[in-house]
Protein backbone atom coordinates (compact mmCIF):
# COMPACT_ATOMS: atom_id res chain seq x y z
CA UNK A 1 0.00 0.00 0.00
CA UNK A 2 2.89 2.42 0.70
CA UNK A 3 4.11 2.21 -2.92
CA UNK A 4 1.10 2.89 -4.09
CA UNK A 5 0.59 5.90 -1.94
CA UNK A 6 4.00 7.45 -2.65
CA UNK A 7 3.77 7.02 -6.52
CA UNK A 8 0.38 8.64 -6.16
CA UNK A 9 1.51 11.57 -4.44
CA UNK A 10 4.10 12.03 -7.46
CA UNK A 11 1.84 11.83 -9.72
CA UNK A 12 -0.96 14.41 -7.68
CA UNK A 13 2.33 16.29 -8.05
CA UNK A 14 2.47 16.64 -11.10
CA UNK A 15 -1.14 17.04 -11.66
CA UNK A 16 -1.29 20.05 -10.16
CA UNK A 17 1.91 21.72 -11.58
CA UNK A 18 0.11 21.10 -15.09
CA UNK A 19 -3.65 22.60 -13.02
CA UNK A 20 -1.36 25.47 -11.82
CA UNK A 21 0.22 25.99 -15.35
CA UNK A 22 -2.91 25.91 -17.20
CA UNK A 23 -3.86 29.30 -15.67
CA UNK A 24 -1.08 31.00 -17.81
CA UNK A 25 -1.43 29.25 -20.56
CA UNK A 26 -3.38 31.45 -22.94
CA UNK A 27 -2.53 31.19 -26.53
CA UNK A 28 -0.22 28.66 -28.14
CA UNK A 29 2.88 30.23 -27.26
CA UNK A 30 2.44 30.01 -23.99
CA UNK A 31 1.48 26.36 -24.33
CA UNK A 32 4.63 25.26 -26.54
CA UNK A 33 6.93 27.63 -25.44
CA UNK A 34 6.49 28.68 -21.93
CA UNK A 35 5.91 32.33 -23.43
CA UNK A 36 9.61 32.06 -23.57
CA UNK A 37 9.75 33.02 -19.94
CA UNK A 38 11.88 29.72 -18.50
CA UNK A 39 14.20 30.39 -16.13
CA UNK A 40 17.62 29.00 -16.63
CA UNK A 41 18.00 26.36 -13.80
CA UNK A 42 14.70 25.21 -14.94
CA UNK A 43 15.65 25.35 -18.59
CA UNK A 44 18.96 23.07 -17.60
CA UNK A 45 16.69 20.82 -15.89
CA UNK A 46 13.75 20.44 -18.53
CA UNK A 47 16.92 19.82 -21.14
CA UNK A 48 18.80 17.02 -18.95
CA UNK A 49 15.21 15.45 -17.88
CA UNK A 50 14.34 15.34 -21.83
CA UNK A 51 17.73 14.02 -22.64
CA UNK A 52 17.56 10.55 -20.34
CA UNK A 53 14.17 8.99 -20.49
CA UNK A 54 13.25 5.17 -19.77
CA UNK A 55 14.93 3.56 -22.30
CA UNK A 56 18.29 4.74 -20.81
CA UNK A 57 17.52 2.76 -17.78
CA UNK A 58 15.79 -0.07 -19.39
CA UNK A 59 17.42 -0.85 -23.06
CA UNK A 60 20.30 1.44 -23.61
CA UNK A 61 22.35 1.23 -20.28
CA UNK A 62 21.87 -2.66 -19.66
CA UNK A 63 22.67 -3.62 -23.90
CA UNK A 64 25.73 -1.34 -23.21
CA UNK A 65 26.99 -2.78 -20.20
CA UNK A 66 26.22 -6.36 -21.73
CA UNK A 67 28.16 -5.84 -24.65
CA UNK A 68 30.43 -3.46 -24.01
CA UNK A 69 31.62 -3.33 -20.31
CA UNK A 70 33.47 -0.95 -18.48
CA UNK A 71 34.10 1.03 -21.96
CA UNK A 72 30.08 1.72 -22.15
CA UNK A 73 31.20 4.44 -19.99
CA UNK A 74 32.15 6.91 -22.79
CA UNK A 75 28.81 6.87 -23.28
CA UNK A 76 27.87 8.70 -20.50
CA UNK A 77 30.94 10.95 -20.86
CA UNK A 78 30.13 12.15 -24.41
CA UNK A 79 26.77 13.09 -23.39
CA UNK A 80 27.69 15.16 -20.50
CA UNK A 81 30.39 16.65 -22.80
CA UNK A 82 29.40 16.94 -26.47
CA UNK A 83 25.29 16.73 -25.69
CA UNK A 84 25.13 18.82 -23.36
CA UNK A 85 28.09 21.27 -22.62
CA UNK A 86 28.79 21.67 -25.72
CA UNK A 87 25.63 22.17 -27.00
CA UNK A 88 24.37 24.78 -24.51
CA UNK A 89 28.05 26.20 -25.13
CA UNK A 90 27.36 26.39 -29.07
CA UNK A 91 23.50 26.37 -29.82
CA UNK A 92 22.00 27.86 -27.03
CA UNK A 93 22.78 31.64 -27.78
CA UNK A 94 22.50 31.56 -31.58
CA UNK A 95 19.07 29.50 -31.44
CA UNK A 96 17.42 31.78 -28.54
CA UNK A 97 18.52 34.91 -30.89
CA UNK A 98 17.26 33.18 -34.44
CA UNK A 99 14.15 31.83 -33.29
CA UNK A 100 12.67 35.64 -31.63
CA UNK A 101 14.36 37.30 -34.14
CA UNK A 102 12.82 35.31 -36.84
CA UNK A 103 8.98 34.83 -34.38
CA UNK A 104 9.69 31.31 -35.17
CA UNK A 105 8.47 28.05 -32.54
CA UNK A 106 9.49 24.62 -34.29
CA UNK A 107 12.73 23.20 -36.26
CA UNK A 108 10.31 23.20 -39.08
CA UNK A 109 9.17 27.01 -38.86
CA UNK A 110 13.09 27.85 -38.33
CA UNK A 111 13.90 25.82 -41.92
CA UNK A 112 11.31 27.36 -43.71
CA UNK A 113 12.61 30.88 -42.94
CA UNK A 114 16.05 30.16 -43.43
CA UNK A 115 15.66 28.82 -46.26
CA UNK A 116 12.13 30.31 -48.01
CA UNK A 117 11.13 26.67 -48.50
CA UNK A 118 7.49 25.64 -48.04
CA UNK A 119 8.35 22.20 -49.26
CA UNK A 120 11.10 21.66 -46.57
CA UNK A 121 8.73 22.86 -43.84
CA UNK A 122 6.53 20.38 -44.56
CA UNK A 123 8.52 17.49 -45.09
CA UNK A 124 10.35 18.43 -41.50
CA UNK A 125 6.85 18.34 -40.13
CA UNK A 126 6.11 15.18 -41.20
CA UNK A 127 9.70 13.86 -40.55
CA UNK A 128 8.63 14.83 -37.05
CA UNK A 129 5.69 13.10 -36.53
CA UNK A 130 6.51 9.57 -38.25
CA UNK A 131 9.60 8.69 -36.34
CA UNK A 132 8.69 10.82 -32.95
CA UNK A 133 6.03 7.84 -32.48
CA UNK A 134 8.11 5.17 -32.14
CA UNK A 135 10.51 6.89 -29.79
CA UNK A 136 7.72 7.65 -28.17
CA UNK A 137 6.65 4.20 -27.85
CA UNK A 138 10.31 2.57 -26.99
CA UNK A 139 9.93 5.64 -23.60
CA UNK A 140 6.25 4.20 -22.57
CA UNK A 141 7.42 0.36 -23.10
CA UNK A 142 10.22 1.17 -20.47
CA UNK A 143 8.50 2.74 -18.33
CA UNK A 144 6.11 0.20 -18.22
CA UNK A 145 8.21 -2.46 -17.77
CA UNK A 146 10.09 -1.01 -14.88
CA UNK A 147 6.71 -0.80 -13.34
CA UNK A 148 5.25 -4.24 -14.14
CA UNK A 149 8.26 -5.82 -12.41
CA UNK A 150 7.79 -3.69 -8.86
CA UNK A 151 3.88 -3.41 -8.82
CA UNK A 152 3.65 -7.30 -10.09
CA UNK A 153 0.65 -5.43 -12.57
CA UNK A 154 0.02 -6.27 -16.43
CA UNK A 155 1.88 -4.06 -18.71
CA UNK A 156 -0.60 -3.23 -20.74
CA UNK A 157 -2.76 -1.60 -18.24
CA UNK A 158 0.35 0.59 -16.70
CA UNK A 159 0.83 1.63 -20.07
CA UNK A 160 -2.52 3.16 -20.70
CA UNK A 161 -2.12 4.55 -17.32
CA UNK A 162 1.00 6.05 -17.44
CA UNK A 163 -0.62 7.63 -21.25
CA UNK A 164 -3.50 8.96 -19.36
CA UNK A 165 -1.63 10.96 -16.97
CA UNK A 166 0.97 12.29 -18.96
CA UNK A 167 -2.12 13.52 -21.19
CA UNK A 168 -3.53 14.79 -18.22
CA UNK A 169 -0.23 17.24 -17.32
CA UNK A 170 0.35 18.06 -20.77
CA UNK A 171 -3.22 19.11 -22.07
CA UNK A 172 -3.30 20.82 -19.15
CA UNK A 173 0.09 23.14 -18.56
CA UNK A 174 1.59 22.48 -21.75
CA UNK A 175 5.60 23.70 -21.85
CA UNK A 176 5.38 25.63 -18.34
CA UNK A 177 3.35 22.89 -16.68
CA UNK A 178 6.68 20.33 -17.89
CA UNK A 179 9.45 22.74 -16.99
CA UNK A 180 8.00 23.16 -13.33
CA UNK A 181 7.51 19.40 -12.85
CA UNK A 182 11.24 18.47 -14.64
CA UNK A 183 12.70 20.82 -11.57
CA UNK A 184 11.08 18.85 -9.31
CA UNK A 185 11.95 15.71 -11.17
CA UNK A 186 15.32 16.25 -11.88
CA UNK A 187 16.19 16.59 -8.28
CA UNK A 188 14.38 13.03 -7.75
CA UNK A 189 16.22 11.90 -10.40
CA UNK A 190 19.77 12.96 -9.32
CA UNK A 191 18.91 11.46 -5.58
CA UNK A 192 17.44 8.29 -7.09
CA UNK A 193 20.84 7.16 -9.18
CA UNK A 194 22.83 8.15 -5.96
CA UNK A 195 20.58 6.05 -4.15
CA UNK A 196 21.38 3.25 -7.19
CA UNK A 197 24.66 3.43 -7.22
CA UNK A 198 25.34 3.16 -3.43
CA UNK A 199 22.98 -0.44 -3.11
CA UNK A 200 24.66 -1.71 -6.72
CA UNK A 201 28.06 -1.30 -5.55
CA UNK A 202 27.33 -2.78 -1.82
CA UNK A 203 25.34 -6.30 -3.48
CA UNK A 204 27.46 -9.07 -3.24
CA UNK A 205 27.35 -9.90 -6.24
CA UNK A 206 29.54 -6.56 -6.79
CA UNK A 207 31.55 -6.36 -3.56
CA UNK A 208 32.51 -3.02 -3.86
CA UNK A 209 33.89 -0.46 -6.27
CA UNK A 210 37.83 -1.86 -5.92
CA UNK A 211 35.75 -5.54 -6.58
CA UNK A 212 34.65 -4.70 -10.10
CA UNK A 213 37.69 -4.34 -12.54
CA UNK A 214 39.00 -8.29 -11.10
CA UNK A 215 35.18 -9.74 -11.01
CA UNK A 216 34.57 -8.50 -14.98
CA UNK A 217 37.88 -9.34 -16.09
CA UNK A 218 37.67 -12.67 -15.07
CA UNK A 219 34.17 -13.16 -16.65
CA UNK A 220 35.82 -11.61 -19.68
CA UNK A 221 38.90 -9.60 -19.87
CA UNK A 222 37.14 -7.60 -22.97
CA UNK A 223 34.66 -5.95 -20.18
CA UNK A 224 37.25 -4.20 -18.61
CA UNK A 225 39.17 -2.72 -22.06
CA UNK A 226 38.23 1.40 -21.85
CA UNK A 227 38.95 1.24 -25.61
CA UNK A 228 37.64 -1.66 -27.95
CA UNK A 229 39.23 -2.47 -31.09
CA UNK A 230 37.79 -3.22 -34.72
CA UNK A 231 34.66 -3.46 -35.43
CA UNK A 232 33.41 -3.35 -31.77
CA UNK A 233 35.51 -0.18 -31.27
CA UNK A 234 33.67 1.19 -34.53
CA UNK A 235 30.39 -0.04 -32.83
CA UNK A 236 30.59 2.06 -29.42
CA UNK A 237 32.12 4.80 -31.21
CA UNK A 238 28.69 5.19 -32.99
CA UNK A 239 26.74 5.22 -29.97
CA UNK A 240 28.87 7.76 -28.40
CA UNK A 241 27.87 9.99 -31.21
CA UNK A 242 24.57 9.07 -31.85
CA UNK A 243 23.45 9.94 -28.07
CA UNK A 244 25.65 12.78 -28.04
CA UNK A 245 25.56 14.48 -30.79
CA UNK A 246 22.52 13.27 -32.08
CA UNK A 247 20.74 16.12 -29.55
CA UNK A 248 22.45 19.14 -31.77
CA UNK A 249 19.49 18.20 -34.30
CA UNK A 250 16.56 16.78 -32.10
CA UNK A 251 13.75 19.20 -32.47
CA UNK A 252 12.73 18.24 -29.04
CA UNK A 253 16.13 19.28 -27.20
CA UNK A 254 16.66 22.63 -29.27
CA UNK A 255 13.15 22.78 -28.31
CA UNK A 256 14.66 24.00 -24.93
CA UNK A 257 16.94 26.66 -26.12
CA UNK A 258 13.59 28.76 -27.85
CA UNK A 259 12.37 29.06 -24.17
CA UNK A 260 14.85 30.22 -21.96
CA UNK A 261 14.46 33.48 -20.65
CA UNK A 262 17.25 35.51 -20.91
CA UNK A 263 19.87 34.62 -22.83
CA UNK A 264 22.54 36.34 -20.12
CA UNK A 265 21.49 33.12 -17.96
CA UNK A 266 22.74 30.55 -20.53
CA UNK A 267 26.24 30.34 -18.90
CA UNK A 268 24.35 29.30 -15.77
CA UNK A 269 21.96 26.88 -17.43
CA UNK A 270 25.16 25.37 -19.49
CA UNK A 271 26.91 24.53 -16.18
CA UNK A 272 23.80 23.03 -14.26
CA UNK A 273 22.63 20.96 -17.01
CA UNK A 274 26.59 19.74 -17.66
CA UNK A 275 26.62 18.30 -14.12
CA UNK A 276 23.15 16.94 -14.36
CA UNK A 277 24.28 14.77 -17.41
CA UNK A 278 27.59 14.07 -16.31
CA UNK A 279 26.15 12.31 -12.95
CA UNK A 280 22.66 10.74 -14.27
CA UNK A 281 24.65 9.34 -17.89
CA UNK A 282 27.77 7.94 -15.77
CA UNK A 283 25.52 6.78 -13.15
CA UNK A 284 23.12 4.83 -15.41
CA UNK A 285 25.95 3.20 -17.64
CA UNK A 286 28.15 2.72 -14.78
CA UNK A 287 25.25 0.00 -12.96
CA UNK A 288 24.72 -1.24 -16.88
CA UNK A 289 27.99 -2.13 -16.96
CA UNK A 290 28.04 -4.54 -14.21
CA UNK A 291 24.84 -6.67 -15.88
CA UNK A 292 27.35 -9.35 -16.24
CA UNK A 293 27.95 -9.68 -12.58
CA UNK A 294 24.79 -10.56 -11.68
CA UNK A 295 24.05 -12.47 -14.95
CA UNK A 296 25.28 -15.07 -16.47
CA UNK A 297 22.80 -15.10 -19.44
CA UNK A 298 19.77 -12.68 -20.71
CA UNK A 299 16.96 -12.59 -18.48
CA UNK A 300 13.68 -14.14 -20.30
CA UNK A 301 10.77 -11.99 -20.83
CA UNK A 302 7.69 -14.12 -19.87
CA UNK A 303 5.03 -13.01 -21.87
CA UNK A 304 7.01 -13.22 -25.42
CA UNK A 305 9.26 -16.26 -24.18
CA UNK A 306 12.75 -14.60 -25.64
CA UNK A 307 16.14 -13.69 -23.91
CA UNK A 308 16.12 -9.81 -24.03
CA UNK A 309 18.58 -7.03 -23.25
CA UNK A 310 15.33 -4.81 -21.59
CA UNK A 311 15.14 -6.59 -18.62
CA UNK A 312 18.88 -6.29 -17.34
CA UNK A 313 18.11 -3.27 -15.61
CA UNK A 314 14.59 -3.94 -14.05
CA UNK A 315 15.88 -7.29 -12.48
CA UNK A 316 19.05 -5.68 -11.14
CA UNK A 317 16.78 -3.11 -9.19
CA UNK A 318 14.85 -5.72 -8.23
CA UNK A 319 17.88 -8.22 -7.17
CA UNK A 320 20.06 -5.25 -5.23
CA UNK A 321 17.58 -2.74 -4.01
CA UNK A 322 15.53 -2.89 -1.00
CA UNK A 323 11.76 -2.38 -2.09
CA UNK A 324 11.99 1.52 -0.53
CA UNK A 325 15.02 1.96 -2.48
CA UNK A 326 13.23 0.31 -5.41
CA UNK A 327 10.08 2.73 -5.50
CA UNK A 328 12.50 5.76 -5.35
CA UNK A 329 14.29 4.15 -8.85
CA UNK A 330 10.59 3.77 -10.08
CA UNK A 331 9.84 7.52 -9.46
CA UNK A 332 13.01 8.49 -11.10
CA UNK A 333 12.09 6.59 -14.34
CA UNK A 334 9.05 8.11 -13.99
CA UNK A 335 10.36 11.51 -13.61
CA UNK A 336 12.84 10.87 -16.72
CA UNK A 337 9.74 9.35 -18.95
CA UNK A 338 7.24 12.36 -17.94
CA UNK A 339 9.53 14.32 -19.32
CA UNK A 340 10.79 13.04 -22.52
CA UNK A 341 7.39 11.92 -23.41
CA UNK A 342 6.04 15.29 -22.67
CA UNK A 343 8.58 17.05 -24.75
CA UNK A 344 7.85 14.24 -27.83
CA UNK A 345 4.31 15.22 -28.22
CA UNK A 346 4.46 18.70 -27.80
CA UNK A 347 7.11 18.63 -30.73
CA UNK A 348 5.35 16.16 -32.63
CA UNK A 349 2.00 17.59 -32.23
CA UNK A 350 3.00 21.43 -33.17
CA UNK A 351 4.40 19.61 -36.30
CA UNK A 352 0.91 19.56 -37.35
CA UNK A 353 -0.71 22.35 -35.59
CA UNK A 354 1.95 25.34 -35.94
CA UNK A 355 3.78 24.03 -39.47
CA UNK A 356 0.86 22.24 -41.03
CA UNK A 357 -2.69 23.14 -39.80
CA UNK A 358 -2.06 27.07 -39.12
CA UNK A 359 0.73 27.23 -41.51
CA UNK A 360 -1.00 26.51 -45.14
CA UNK A 361 -4.89 24.93 -44.06
CA UNK A 362 -6.55 27.14 -41.75
CA UNK A 363 -4.32 30.20 -41.52
CA UNK A 364 -6.92 32.41 -39.51
CA UNK A 365 -7.47 30.39 -36.44
CA UNK A 366 -8.07 32.51 -33.51
CA UNK A 367 -6.18 31.69 -30.45
CA UNK A 368 -8.78 29.35 -28.93
CA UNK A 369 -9.13 27.18 -31.84
CA UNK A 370 -4.91 26.91 -31.71
CA UNK A 371 -5.32 25.55 -28.20
CA UNK A 372 -7.61 23.20 -28.44
CA UNK A 373 -6.16 21.72 -31.85
CA UNK A 374 -2.51 21.69 -30.13
CA UNK A 375 -4.06 19.73 -27.42
CA UNK A 376 -6.00 17.55 -30.09
CA UNK A 377 -3.19 16.57 -31.58
CA UNK A 378 -1.62 16.15 -28.49
CA UNK A 379 -4.26 13.55 -27.77
CA UNK A 380 -3.51 11.73 -30.72
CA UNK A 381 -0.10 11.41 -31.07
CA UNK A 382 -0.47 9.59 -27.71
CA UNK A 383 -3.07 7.19 -28.27
CA UNK A 384 -0.47 6.58 -31.47
CA UNK A 385 2.35 5.83 -29.34
CA UNK A 386 0.47 3.79 -26.97
CA UNK A 387 -0.68 1.75 -29.55
CA UNK A 388 2.66 0.76 -30.82
CA UNK A 389 3.94 0.47 -27.34
CA UNK A 390 1.16 -2.53 -26.56
CA UNK A 391 2.50 -4.66 -30.25
CA UNK A 392 5.60 -4.49 -28.06
CA UNK A 393 7.95 -4.42 -31.22
CA UNK A 394 11.58 -5.83 -31.23
CA UNK A 395 13.28 -4.21 -28.71
CA UNK A 396 13.90 -0.86 -27.16
CA UNK A 397 16.84 -0.07 -27.86
CA UNK A 398 16.12 -0.18 -31.87
CA UNK A 399 13.45 1.24 -31.48
CA UNK A 400 14.42 4.42 -29.56
CA UNK A 401 17.91 4.09 -32.16
CA UNK A 402 16.14 4.54 -35.00
CA UNK A 403 13.70 6.77 -34.40
CA UNK A 404 16.59 8.85 -33.21
CA UNK A 405 19.23 8.43 -35.53
CA UNK A 406 16.99 9.23 -38.43
CA UNK A 407 15.42 12.43 -37.04
CA UNK A 408 18.85 13.55 -35.88
CA UNK A 409 20.48 12.28 -39.69
CA UNK A 410 17.27 14.30 -41.68
CA UNK A 411 18.47 17.74 -39.26
CA UNK A 412 21.61 18.41 -38.17
CA UNK A 413 23.31 19.74 -41.06
CA UNK A 414 20.28 21.56 -42.72
CA UNK A 415 20.03 22.84 -38.72
CA UNK A 416 23.34 23.79 -37.78
CA UNK A 417 25.18 24.82 -41.38
CA UNK A 418 21.88 26.91 -41.51
CA UNK A 419 22.40 28.64 -38.07
CA UNK A 420 25.63 29.85 -38.44
CA UNK A 421 27.25 29.61 -42.41
CA UNK A 422 24.65 32.11 -44.70
CA UNK A 423 26.22 30.46 -47.73
CA UNK A 424 24.44 27.62 -46.92
CA UNK A 425 21.73 27.13 -50.18
CA UNK A 426 17.92 25.95 -49.86
CA UNK A 427 19.17 23.04 -52.43
CA UNK A 428 21.77 22.06 -49.70
CA UNK A 429 19.79 21.84 -46.97
CA UNK A 430 16.87 19.47 -49.07
CA UNK A 431 20.33 17.64 -50.12
CA UNK A 432 21.43 16.88 -46.29
CA UNK A 433 18.35 16.34 -45.02
CA UNK A 434 17.63 13.42 -48.02
CA UNK A 435 20.75 12.33 -47.51
CA UNK A 436 20.74 11.69 -43.76
CA UNK A 437 16.93 10.04 -44.30
CA UNK A 438 18.17 7.49 -46.65
CA UNK A 439 21.22 6.64 -45.16
CA UNK A 440 19.31 6.28 -41.40
CA UNK A 441 16.30 4.30 -43.64
CA UNK A 442 18.46 2.26 -45.64
CA UNK A 443 21.47 1.09 -43.56
CA UNK A 444 18.50 -0.64 -40.89
CA UNK A 445 16.76 -1.63 -43.39
CA UNK A 446 20.07 -3.72 -45.15
CA UNK A 447 21.13 -4.94 -41.61
CA UNK A 448 17.57 -6.20 -40.39
CA UNK A 449 17.12 -3.59 -37.72
CA UNK A 450 19.69 -4.88 -35.69
CA UNK A 451 20.14 -2.47 -32.63
CA UNK A 452 24.15 -2.30 -33.42
CA UNK A 453 24.02 -1.43 -36.72
CA UNK A 454 20.74 0.93 -36.54
CA UNK A 455 23.15 3.08 -34.41
CA UNK A 456 25.76 3.02 -36.49
CA UNK A 457 23.42 3.82 -39.62
CA UNK A 458 22.15 6.85 -37.83
CA UNK A 459 25.84 7.97 -36.80
CA UNK A 460 26.46 7.75 -40.42
CA UNK A 461 23.39 9.85 -41.73
CA UNK A 462 24.39 12.50 -39.66
CA UNK A 463 27.73 12.04 -41.13
CA UNK A 464 25.98 12.24 -44.39
CA UNK A 465 24.00 15.04 -43.69
CA UNK A 466 27.06 17.65 -42.36
CA UNK A 467 29.31 16.32 -45.15
CA UNK A 468 26.55 17.03 -47.90
CA UNK A 469 25.21 20.56 -47.27
CA UNK A 470 27.94 22.26 -47.46
CA UNK A 471 29.07 20.68 -50.55
CA UNK A 472 26.21 21.03 -52.22
CA UNK A 473 25.91 24.31 -51.10
CA UNK A 474 28.49 25.56 -52.49
CA UNK A 475 27.68 24.03 -56.29
CA UNK A 476 24.17 26.05 -55.95
CA UNK A 477 22.14 29.05 -56.34
CA UNK A 478 22.99 31.28 -53.33
CA UNK A 479 20.28 33.34 -51.43
CA UNK A 480 20.26 37.19 -51.90
CA UNK A 481 22.14 39.47 -49.45
CA UNK A 482 18.76 40.83 -48.80
CA UNK A 483 17.16 37.41 -47.32
CA UNK A 484 20.84 36.87 -45.14
CA UNK A 485 19.99 40.30 -43.81
CA UNK A 486 17.31 39.07 -42.60
CA UNK A 487 18.61 36.15 -41.05
CA UNK A 488 22.18 36.84 -39.60
CA UNK A 489 22.43 40.58 -39.15
CA UNK A 490 22.46 42.16 -35.55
Amino acid sequence: MEKFLIVGTFIAFLLASGFYSMRKTKNLGDFFLGGREIGPWMSAFAYGTTYFSAVIFVGYAGKIGWSFGLAGLWIGIGNAVIGSYLAWKVLAGPIREMTEKLGVMTMPELLHKRYESHGLKIFAAFIIFIFLVPYSASVFMGLSYIFEIVFNISYNYILIFMAVITAAVLLMGGYRAVALADFIQGIVMLFGIVVLLYYVFSHPAVGGIGQVIPRLHNINPEFVNPLPAGEKGFALLSLVLLTSLGPWGLPQMVQKFYAINDKKKIKAATLVCTLFSLVIGVGAYGVGSLSHLFFTELPVDAATGKATVDLLMPQIIQTALPEAAALLILLLVLSASMSTLSSLVLISSSSLTIDLLKGYIKRDMDKKEELFTMRLFCFIFITLSVLLALTKPTIILTLMGLSWGTVAGTFLGPFLWGLFWPKTTRMGAWAGALGGLFTSLFYAFAHNFSASYVAIGGTLAMAASLITVPLVSLMTEQFSEEHLKKIYAE
